[in-house]
């Protein structure tokens, strides 16, 4: 029980991060590729305060997610003034980068060695011991996550997202600050996404750069075109399937050698065959043109 318990909080851990990536791809229409830069953040800044200054896992949360906001808010710096395939390219370099820090910041992160001994969360003195407890409070964090964003994207903020996601031009014709909308855009994805990262520090206990990784990011998009852009419960299914499917494999009694490669294989067949068959995915309202 306590197995199917851990991939449901895995599992919740990822909607997070895929509807904070959806309200700036899926939403405004913008490439972005190093969405795991700011969940490494979340996850580094709320484990380092927690390890070297005894700082409550609570507190480190809320560093988390300031710390990934004022990341997005210098990744979004090249949003300003790029676009389409470029754009993708410049938040990329901002994953990578993050990445080589955390790995090579030996004094600050102990690079590849990680860091263990991460205490979990606690609520009113009581610790978070039990999957059970920690499911709860994630499931309390994606519907906050829902909540929040939304009523984003179904407000006038919203809409002016979406208007930018569909003509940038016309929507700076209308005298709107376009430019403004992104920056807040990527802020706030950003900030969910650091939420993300405090959450699985306190849930695993520890972390390595490994986690956090390009291919993580991928991922985590992989999720939101497979669950369809512009689309909350887009990204809810997109996160459950893709984190439940891989560990359906484990069941086939495959060696480890082939059950990795065959699930990147599946990956890549389901992603072609949505991509043919309904490219705005599963729940999308939109597409990439």
């Amino acid at each position: 029980m306590d197995y199917v318990l851990h991939i449901m909080v895995i599992a919740s851990i990822y909607v997070i991060l895929a509807m904070s990536l959806n309200l700036i791809v899926g939403f405004t229409g913008l490439p972005a590729l190093g969405h795991a830069a700011f969940y490494g953040i979340g996850a580094y800044t709320s484990a380092l305060l927690a390890l070297n200054f005894g700082a409550s896992p609570w507190i480190g949360l809320i560093a988390g997610a300031i710390t990934a906001g004022l990341l997005g808010f210098v990744i979004s710096f090249p949003a300003l003034r790029l676009k389409g395939d470029y754009l993708a390219l410049a938040t990329l370099g901002a994953g990578v980068i993050v990445y080589s820090i955390a790995k090579n910041w030996v004094a600050v992160t102990r690079g590849p060695m990680g860091l263990p001994g991460i205490p979990g969360f606690t609520f009113l003195g009581y610790p978070l011991d039990g999957v059970w407890a920690y499911l709860i409070l994630v499931l309390a964090f994606v519907g906050l996550t829902t909540f929040v964003i939304g009523r984003i994207v179904n407000s006038p903020f919203g809409r002016i997202l979406k208007a930018i996601r569909e003509d940038e031009i016309g929507t700076q014709a209308m005298g709107r600050d376009v430019n403004y909308y992104k920056v807040m855009v990527f802020m706030i994805g950003a900030a969910f996404a650091g939420v993300a990262g405090s959450l699985y520090a306190h849930y695993i206990t520890f972390i390595d750069p490994s986690s956090f990784t390009l291919m993580e990011s991928i991922t985590i998009l992989l999720m939101v075109v497979f669950g369809g852009l512009g689309s909350l419960r887009g990204s809810m299914v997109g996160a459950v399937i893709l984190v439940v499917l891989p560990e359906l494999l484990r069941f086939l009694g495959m060696p480890s050698s082939i059950a990795a490669p065959l699930r990147q294989m599946i990956y890549g067949l389901l992603l072609v065959l949505l991509m043919i068959k309904r490219p705005q995915g599963l729940m999308g309202h939109y597409r990439f043109k």
